[in-house]
């Protein structure tokens, strides 16, 4: 991925959810890339202070990081959160496909109207860029947590079309699953594995993205150092069956352990989207993403503001349309990644 080096030195920060997988990793390279300070809000306790734990010892100096105990629900901390912040990456969320589903109402209320409340916030602090972080489940959603986050993302682009004179930009990433994140298969599979078995999975032939938290975070940065404003930027991802994913982890572990199908889940797809014809039709393409232009810009008259870009041929860009990975690229990724049993 080519860097395009986003002006973090001397700037201060804020990483709602910066307890998560790609939230502490976002934290970490912003701390190393000298930003005056970072404040990570989240609504755990307990994930703060084993964050704290693990930066502590890693060597990490404390003097640039704040934790701050608050939910996105809550305009006015997240209003005091935000004061003298210049750069805010909008990072929480309910994720987990079932919960959401089971609870329509909290999701929501933090994946909309929480994100309404950054926006909001983030408009009065006059910040110089709010970044929202979606998922692939946005694009041509199925399930309550992607058309809650489909519609935050148009939350965000509507934003910078009505922030007038302020300095702000607003855009949105998309990603797949993050490989070992909390969220995703992964760790249940290992988990299984150490128990003996069997390792489930809804169904061996479903397909999806994955890509490494290192990749996630290049791509938030890369994209707010490129973007214009009101843009969904969308990374290229490599795709796998589950069923192969399971199985390159039980040889990896040198166990013998069974795989057990037990069907879709409600809300679950065969296949993720990352982006869908419609917004094809909006979009310019790079080497190693898609940049899906907001509703008032046309992508002809904006090409040449990123540099490489390309007009987006138009279709769907599915897990079903991309190469998958095999076997031994998968081992191979498992094992990049620090995978246990790897």
């Amino acid at each position: 991925m080519k860097d395009f080096k986003p002006n973090i030195k001397g700037k201060k920060i804020l990483v709602t959810g910066g307890t998560g997988t790609v939230g502490k990793k976002l934290v970490e390279k912003l701390l190393a890339n000298d930003a005056e300070v970072v404040r990570v809000y989240s609504r755990d306790e307990h994930k703060q202070f084993i964050m704290q734990e693990d930066l502590l010892g890693q060597g990490q100096d404390m003097d640039h990081l704040r934790f701050l105990l608050g939910d996105v629900r809550d305009k006015e901390r997240l209003k005091r959160a935000m004061e003298n912040i210049d750069i805010v990456f909008h990072l929480a969320a309910l994720k987990h496909v079932p919960a959401c589903e089971y609870n329509p109402s909290e999701a929501v209320k933090t994946n909309v109207l929480g994100t309404q409340n950054v926006i909001d916030c983030a408009i009065e602090a006059n910040v110089e860029a709010m970044v929202y972080a979606s998922t692939d489940k946005a694009a041509s959603p199925t399930n309550t947590m992607g058309a809650s986050k489909l519609l935050a993302e148009r939350m965000v682009a509507s934003a910078d079309q009505g922030k007038g004179p302020r300095r702000i930009k607003f855009l949105s990433v998309r990603f797949g699953n993050i490989m070992n994140s909390r969220g995703s298969v992964v760790p249940l599979f290992t988990k299984q594995i150490s128990r003996g078995g069997p390792v489930t999975v809804t169904d061996a032939c479903m397909t999806r993205f994955f890509m490494s938290v290192d990749h996630a975070v290049d791509l938030i940065l890369n994209s707010m150092a490129i973007a214009q404003g009101g843009e969904t930027f969308v990374f290229k991802m490599p795709v796998l069956k589950v069923g192969d994913l399971a199985q390159a982890i039980i040889e990896l572990s040198g166990k013998q352990v069974t795989i057990d199908s037990i069907g879709l889940r409600p809300g679950e797809k065969m296949y993720e989207e990352l982006m869908s014809e419609e917004e094809s039709a909006r979009g310019l393409e790079m080497d190693d993403m898609f940049v899906i232009l907001p509703y008032d810009r046309d992508r002809v008259e904006n090409q040449n503001a990123y540099t490489g870009a390309r007009l987006a041929d138009c279709g769907i860009y599915s897990s079903m349309n991309v190469p998958l990975m095999g076997a031994e690229d998968i081992k191979k990724m498992l094992k990049l990644n620090c995978i246990e049993y790897c």
